[in-house]
């Protein structure tokens, strides 16, 4: 299915949980990471459905999955325009009020910027995020181009996007720019006032343990944090029963603290 955000068409589906199970209308959505889209999330949106009684929204952003294809650079502040301009538009469309957001990587600095714009959400889960740019990330992404170019990272990536790359170039060339490595947005944070639980792998190539810290010590909410051992990048998939069990907990406990 797809639908027009920001003048953009955009793929997405809502998985509904099983009648039997069906909680809440709280719907709980998924913001992939910088080379993400809807399928990459695998299985997580039908286990979530499952195990919290909620529907799952998923979508991928513009230039990501069978969305419609990337056509200029990304500017430095693109995440913020995807959590102030684009997201309120999808939600408006899909008649979303309050959500859960599940962001990884990207997606998670998205989840906190639309929250911090005023918006109410009724929680956070953010994997892996992203609050200023650190030079592990630089090199990282670096290598990540690397293998685009002369791997088999595109090949791969063509199985999950229509425009494998435009979308990389898209991710990797604001990143890899002088003008982004002041991006920040630490000043943002106090202004999330939904809860959040932190997920973060110890051996992320892409952000190190100071991300995690930085939330904790700029956060007005309640804030959880979940550290996983011999884990990277991507804890949903890495250690994805833990996570699957985490994120349940955690949704569980603050939809009913926090009723519509």
């Amino acid at each position: 299915m797809h639908l027009t955000a920001d003048g953009k068409r955009l793929e997405y589906r809502i998985i509904e949980p099983d009648k039997a199970n069906a909680n809440q209308r709280t719907m709980l959505v998924l913001l992939h990471e910088g080379l993400g889209s809807l399928s990459m999330w695998r299985d997580l949106p039908h286990l979530l459905a499952a195990q919290t009684g909620h529907p799952v929204l998923a979508f991928s952003r513009y230039g990501h999955g069978r969305s419609n294809e990337l056509k200029e650079p990304r500017p430095p502040y693109y995440m913020h325009h995807e959590a102030l301009t684009v997201l309120p538009e999808v939600f408006a469309e899909l008649g979303i009020q309050m959500p859960f957001l599940i962001g990884h990587s990207d997606g998670a600095s998205i989840a906190m910027l639309y929250a911090a714009g005023g918006h109410p959400v009724k929680g956070m889960v953010l994997m892996a995020p992203h609050v200023f740019v650190e030079e592990l990330t630089i090199e990282s992404i670096a290598a990540a181009r690397d293998r685009f170019e002369k791997g088999g990272l595109a090949k791969r990536l063509a199985r999950y996007h229509d425009h494998p790359r435009t979308m990389f170039r898209g991710w990797c060339d604001i990143w890899l720019s002088p003008g982004f490595r002041t991006w920040n947005i630490e000043a943002n944070i106090e202004a999330c006032h939904a809860p959040m639980l932190l997920i973060q792998g110890r051996n992320d190539p892409y952000g190190t343990l100071g991300q995690i810290e930085s939330i904790e010590r700029h956060a007005s909410a309640p804030v959880e944090k979940l550290l996983f051992s011999d884990c990277g990048h991507t804890p949903h998939v890495e250690r994805a029963a833990d996570t699957l069990a985490a994120i349940q907990d955690f949704v569980k406990r603050f939809d009913l603290a926090n009723p519509r």
